[in-house]
């Protein structure tokens, strides 16, 4: 997986005061209390996916303004500094605040095989190293790797299952290439999974129907909208002929869907597609997968994830004893909060093999053996 994450380093973000050269493995599930940093820990690579995408001072002024993204305050904490490893390459820079509420983005700086090389100061929130990757220099072919493997870390967050909700509701065919974040164009890229990966797409058919037995298959139905093909996710009831629409499902049903979809994305089936077609995420980052979620759901949601950690990487956040039920004590991080600032830590085995010969992960740590639930400060 040389695209994946390898190492992290954070300094001064929301309740994270330092993370210092933390290591991510193929299967990296969070757990903690209410208010540990969890979410914050997430909220950094959606920040990252701003700074990808040029959209940065956007997404700080949405989220309240810079000094809301500052360890404790513009008081505490002056910048921001970030430091990533993904096999042989890297990519570092800084956030400072700027005039008003914005920030600037600063230092940055792309490694190779042991090297930094730096890139400078944006003259305003863009990065210089999309723009070097995005360009035709003679240094964009070593920005442009940097820039391809940080845009195939994808966050997914499906927790809008409302009635408004995109993924109920029609989308055109067209928008099919990849999944989006909040699985909003989940029916066309059914559609194209049925037509041109049907292993993939069956494996998607056959795990929502562990979790509701009544379902039967997807229709997908392309309907004419004026000039434009959409496609809704409509599916079929066994035991009956009557098409059942998107707003039939629960909100857990739909959410599952969602997932299943997005944990057995196909890989292209050679090197040479894959320069047409897109790759699924090197990194998949999820935000408490099981909300929502029957127990049994949950247990081949957790199937899921354990399957798809050996094609992918898999970085996930949770408060459910049951998900990690599932997984192996060294798969797991504890986040913390001490002196108000988020510490991780990740398990190891040797620490509670004799807790484990009596008791399963989610257990130990309901039970608080595995610290973890909220801390009075």
């Amino acid at each position: 997986m040389n695209n994946s994450l390898d190492r992290l380093t954070i300094r001064g973000f929301k309740s994270v005061q330092i993370l210092e050269n933390f290591e991510f493995r193929n299967l990296n599930v969070f757990i903690g209390g209410n208010g540990a940093g969890k979410s914050n820990l997430i909220t950094f690579f959606r920040l990252l996916r701003k700074i990808i995408d040029g959209s940065l001072n956007e997404y700080i002024l949405s989220g309240g303004g810079f000094s809301d993204f500052l360890f404790n305050g513009r008081k505490v904490t002056s910048e921001q500094e970030f430091e990533m490893y993904f096999g042989p390459r890297g990519y570092r820079f800084r956030l400072k605040p700027g005039s008003l509420e914005n920030c600037l983005l600063s230092d940055e700086a792309r490694y190779y095989q042991g090297h930094w090389w730096e890139l400078g100061d944006s003259p305003d929130s863009g990065s210089l190293l999309v723009k070097e990757a995005k360009g035709d220099s003679e240094d964009s072919r070593y920005s442009r790797p940097v820039y391809d493997t940080i845009s195939s870390w994808q966050i997914y967050h499906f927790h809008d299952t409302s009635a408004r909700a995109a993924m109920r509701h029609y989308e055109i065919i067209q928008d099919n290439k990849v999944l989006r974040s909040d699985a909003s164009n989940i029916a066309p890229y059914l559609l194209r999974l049925r037509n041109e990966h049907p292993d993939t797409y069956n494996e998607i058919v056959d795990s929502v129907r562990l979790v509701m037995p009544f379902f039967d298959d997807f229709l997908l139905d392309v309907t004419e909208f004026g000039e434009k093909q959409k496609v809704s996710l409509s599916w079929m009831q066994k035991g009956s002929d009557y098409p059942m629409q998107p707003y039939h499902f629960s909100d857990g049903s739909i959410r599952f869907i969602c997932l299943a979809t997005a944990l057995l994305q196909p890989d292209p089936p050679s090197k040479i597609m894959a320069r047409f077609q897109p790759n699924p995420p090197s990194t998949i980052i999820i935000d408490e997968p099981e909300l929502g979620l029957h127990p049994s759901a949950i247990a081949i949601l957790a199937e899921l994830i354990q399957n798809a950690s050996e094609r992918t990487q898999l970085i996930a956040a949770t408060q459910s004893p049951a998900l990690i039920d599932h997984f192996s004590v060294e798969d797991v991080i504890v986040t913390n909060r001490k002196h108000g600032a988020s510490t991780f830590e990740r398990l190891q085995e040797k620490d509670f093999n004799v807790w484990l010969e009596t008791y399963s992960v989610g257990e130990l740590w309901s039970k608080n053996v595995i610290s973890g639930g909220p801390v009075y400060e």
